[in-house]
């Protein structure tokens, strides 16, 4: 009876957690709908020339849509995280997204600036030098667990944008151990998404990325108080 009752208490964890990562997860994907349509112009334009007139709406889009969802998102990975802790327990994504919104785009605007400076690197040394490409190429890792480590200090911190940008600078570059943890889990999780089930993305990709990235944040960050 009691093995029973273990079997049908771990289904009910496994489905309420699949429950939440999904809930969450489409979410996030549907306050993302504007910049996804746009992203997947950009993916299968015919004609360079048209990358020029859909790549600055996308752009500007970026800060005040992705990056308020996806902290708003990680807000929600902050509470499965520490489930112990009951002064934010039922939040809504749609609150958390309120919350944050101003913080967010403002930390938006200024990944986002990075992100299109790398790019246009890329783009230019994608065909001038192979060194140079690889160099950004590694940059450009750096400046994804940067970016994941941000959505995590937002949420979890309660300062200005400055802060948030050195606090994130801080954590990226200090702490080995995080560096590779978000980097391997995220890149493992993207690779699974993009080329081997991409029908997960907007159920689970994202949800499970902050949850996971979060994780390592805040063993970080509890190491570090005690």
């Amino acid at each position: 009876m009691s093995q029973t009752s273990g079997i049908k208490g771990g289904l009910y964890t496994v489905s309420e957690w699949i429950s939440k990562f999904s809930l969450t997860n489409l979410q996030w994907a549907l306050f993302n709908l504007p910049v996804a349509l746009l992203l997947l112009s950009v993916l299968n334009i015919g004609d360079r020339q048209e990358l020029w007139y859909l790549l600055p709406p996308l752009v500007l889009l970026l800060p005040f849509i992705f990056f308020p969802a996806t902290t708003a998102l990680f807000a929600k990975a902050r509470d499965w995280v520490r489930k112990d802790h009951k002064e934010t327990a039922d939040r809504s994504y749609i609150s958390y997204y309120k919350e944050n919104y101003q913080n967010s785009w403002k930390a938006g605007i200024v990944l986002t600036v990075l992100w299109v400076v790398l790019a246009l690197d890329l783009y230019y040394f994608s065909t001038a030098n192979s060194l140079f490409m690889n160099i950004f190429l590694i940059l450009g890792i750096l400046l994804f667990v940067y970016t994941i480590n941000t959505f995590s200090v937002l949420v979890h911190f309660d300062m200005n944008v400055r802060s948030v940008v050195k606090k994130s600078f801080l954590i990226t570059f200090v702490s080995p151990v995080l560096f590779i943890t978000v980097a391997i889990s995220s890149g493992f999780i993207l690779a699974i998404s993009l080329y081997i089930f991409p029908l997960i993305i907007p159920i689970f990709t994202a949800s499970i990325i902050a949850f996971l990235a979060f994780s390592a944040f805040y063993r970080l960050y509890l190491k570090l108080s005690t």
